[in-house]
């Protein structure tokens, strides 16, 4: 119960934070994370596409070095190939600093 409770709250910051870096290319309006399954759903409205966007992260990993928190996503999927295809080569295996507010809830 109290992991769900703070997966829901986590999830509209986080839908806030991906807003603000992604906001040239349009805006996420659902954003569900589930830490226990180390997962993400998020559907977006991308500039110049008719129809949300539905990305999952389907694994992502947290990792501690040299005293900071960094995500990784280890697995995705998208409802359009050409952007999963870029998540893939850009996003997968590429480790991003969380910020403090992440770090301590995930």
């Amino acid at each position: 119960m109290f992991t769900a409770a703070k997966d829901a709250l986590t999830s509209q910051v986080a839908r806030r934070y991906v807003n603000d870096m992604i906001e040239r290319y349009g805006v996420v309006r659902e954003l569900k994370l589930n830490s226990s399954a180390k997962s993400v759903d998020l559907t977006c409205e991308l500039i110049g596409e008719s129809e949300p966007v539905v990305i999952r992260v389907e694994n992502y990993r947290i990792i501690d070095d040299a005293g900071k928190r960094w995500v990784e996503i280890t697995a995705c999927t998208c409802s359009r190939p050409w952007l999963e295809h870029l998540l893939e080569d850009h996003a997968c295996g590429r480790r991003v600093e969380l910020p403090g507010w992440a770090a301590a809830a995930l």
